[in-house]
């Protein structure tokens, strides 16, 4: 395993490169809970980093779109390994769609996990309903901080599970318990700019890949993103939210790998075998 120190970057495995771009305020360890030792024993090298704005990285601001693409070529040229393939969810997902438009050669094929080109209605409500909380320095227990943030990211589904939600709720309790920032990762008109246009002129071979209960970045501003894309193909993931790579893991898992030919087709539709708790059983 290789670490830098610039952006606290993580490396496993050997072949093919794989980088995987993390979503807004989110630590790369966060793929080492289902996505690294998949993809690394398929035959990637798996690296994971930390985006700007990532608590620990450095200090927490706003950043511009352009920043965050930056910093992650300025990842990509450091590996010095050709063109890679990428993932991204949610912001990284963003990321890479801006970076497929100006450094195009950097990248061989691309995952976008719960994306979209543009700013719908209730995206840009929930995004003002926040800043207006945070601007009145509104105050949340831990608890009900951990039950909004489960009711946003979760699918109702994993509520079925009693231990799934016991996990869950632990986790976002004690990340709100420790202070866990939330911030403004990327300048608000940034992320409130319709791109669908500009991403016609991606050529890059990609998969949207959209969650089925995804009430972050619902499932139809993804397939917009498929629809733009020319080189693109368009995969549901159904019984999950936002943290879809989390919830449902070997299905998300399995359409990556079919994406980029390493693993045989295994339907995303197929009965329910994995492990909706971030915990591993």
């Amino acid at each position: 395993m290789a670490m830098s120190g610039d952006h606290r970057q993580e490396s496993r495995g050997t072949g093919t490169p794989l980088v995987l771009v993390a979503g807004t305020g989110s630590s790369g360890r966060v793929w080492h809970l289902h996505q690294v030792a998949a993809l690394a024993a398929a035959g990637h090298r798996v690296t994971t980093f930390d985006n700007l704005g990532t608590p620990g990285r450095g200090v927490l601001r706003t950043y511009r779109m352009s920043e965050l693409v930056d910093d992650t070529v300025h990842l990509l040229e450091s590996l010095d390994t050709g063109p890679v393939r990428l993932v991204g969810f949610s912001l990284g997902a963003r990321v890479v769609q801006e970076l497929l438009l100006v450094r195009p050669e950097l990248v061989s094929a691309a995952v976008l996990m719960g994306t979209r080109a543009r700013a719908d209605h209730w995206t840009l409500a929930l995004a003002a309903a926040d800043r207006e909380f945070d601007a009145a320095q509104g105050t949340r227990t831990p608890r009900s901080a951990a039950i909004d943030r489960a009711l946003r990211y979760l699918s109702p589904q994993t509520f079925r599970d009693e231990r799934a939600t016991r996990d869950w709720l632990e986790i976002f309790e004690r990340a709100a318990g420790a202070g866990d920032p939330v911030i403004d990762q990327v300048d608000p008109a940034d992320l409130a700019e319709d791109r669908t246009a500009a991403y016609r002129r991606i050529r890059t071979r990609c998969m949207v890949m959209a969650f089925g209960d995804d009430r972050i970045t619902p499932a139809h501003l993804g397939r917009e993103v498929a629809d733009a894309v020319p080189a693109s193909v368009y995969r549901e993931v159904p019984g999950c939210g936002h943290y879809g790579y989390l919830e449902r893991p070997k299905a998300v898992n399995s359409l990556i790998l079919e994406f980029f030919g390493a693993h045989p087709s295994v339907s995303s539709t197929s009965p329910e075998r994995d492990c909706r708790s971030p915990v591993a059983r």
